[in-house]
Parts: C-alpha cells; sequence; structure tokens
C-alpha cells in the first residue's frame, strides 16, 4: 500500500486563530476609539487568513493518525549514500551536509503518538520534485536524530 500524507490543521493551529479572531472581536466591541477597532478589524482578519491558510500537521489517509513532517535537502552527490541510508540505515545520514545543496529532499513524517516514521528521498526535476525512493517506515526512536 502507497503512503499517502495530507496536511491538516492541528488543535494548536485551531486555537491561535481562534483567539486572533476572538480577540479582534473584544476589541472592537468593547473599545470606543478608532485604533482600537482597526485593530481589532486586522487581528479579526489575520485570524481568519490563518485559519484558512495554515494547515501544520500530516494525516495519514489509510490510518487517519497524524503527523510532523522535517525536509532536509541535500546535494547531488550524496545520492547513493542517501538511497542506501534511507533504505537500511536512517540513523547514519550526515545532517552536516544539509542544506548545501536542493537537488535532493529528504522528507520525514514522524509521529511521537504511534511511534512510527516514514522517510521517502526526492530528486528535483525542473520545477517540481519528484519521487527518487519509495516510503520506508521506521520507529521514531531510530531516527531521533534526523527529528526537528
Amino acid at each position: 500500500m502507497e503512503k499517502k500524507f495530507v496536511r491538516v490543521r492541528s488543535s494548536k493551529d485551531i486555537a491561535v486563530f481562534t483567539s486572533l479572531i476572538v480577540t479582534g472581536v473584544i476589541l472592537m466591541l468593547f473599545f470606543a476609539n478608532v485604533g482600537a477597532n482597526i485593530g481589532g478589524f486586522f487581528l479579526i482578519l489575520i485570524g481568519m487568513l490563518f485559519g484558512l491558510l495554515y494547515k501544520s500537521e500530516y494525516k495519514e489517509n489509510e490510518t487517519g493518525a497524524k503527523f510532523l513532517k522535517s525536509e532536509y535537502y541535500f546535494q547531488q552527490e550524496m545520492v547513493e549514500s542517501l538511497l542506501s541510508a534511507v533504505s537500511s540505515k536512517p540513523e547514519s545520514i550526515d545532517l552536516s551536509q544539509e542544506g548545501k545543496g536542493k537537488t535532493l529532499k529528504l522528507d520525514i513524517y514522524f509521529s511521537k503518538d504511534t511511534g512510527k516514521a516514514y522517510m521517502q528521498l526526492y530528486k528535483y526535476v525542473p520545477h517540481v520534485y519528484e519521487p527518487y525512493s519509495k516510503i520506508y517506515e521506521y520507529d521514531t526512536a531510530k531516527i531521533a536524530n534526523l527529528i526537528k
């Protein structure tokens, strides 16, 4: 079965945009000066935009479990070492080489609740990252050094 992850809102996201909207409404209702009304209006606007656009968690389609995501970027010369590390020994990935190139992308979806993590390597072809490896499943304890 192929794992699919979809972006969803976390409870933290919902709490933040709700509190922004509520604070804006309170400012507009209980304070009569123009500055409070303008500030309240902008808080409501920011809260609504945040609620519509921002999603910080990923949901796995089959089980419904929620995951967080870490992304790492590497240069092309590391393709062989990354492929072997992702497939068998993920703890051997050298993060000191991360950020020196943008040709390879390593996505890690992890959940501390389920104790599972999924890794996949992507290769950049013009304008998009294409999957370069299959998705591998590991325990989060095994890849603890890769989780931000």
